[in-house]
């Protein structure tokens, strides 16, 4: 695995820790009791943003030190994965 492509698993990585991680502890402007003029009840009054983004950069590369770890170990490869090779048994 190339630097690039170590550069490109991490931020794939860190994208979907951090979708998983928005939802989490939003209180909307529903929950508050005070809804802007315009808004919907369900926009987020307190997002915590900067803190979901350091707490997913640390979740994100303990995660992708295990991935790049079993790519660069050679413990699962792409012959592992390939199930329409010919001589293979399918399912």
């Amino acid at each position: 695995m190339g630097p690039t492509s170590a550069i490109v698993l991490y931020v794939v990585i860190w994208f979907l820790c951090f979708f998983v991680a928005l939802p989490i502890r939003v209180k909307t402007q529903g929950d508050a009791g005070k809804i802007e003029p315009g808004t919907h009840a369900g926009a987020p009054e307190v997002h915590h943003l900067r803190r979901k983004a350091i707490v997913v950069s640390l979740v994100a590369l303990g995660i992708w030190v295990i991935v790049a770890g079993v790519i660069l170990s050679g413990w699962i490869t792409m012959d592992d994965i390939d199930v329409f090779r010919p001589g293979r048994e399918s399912f």
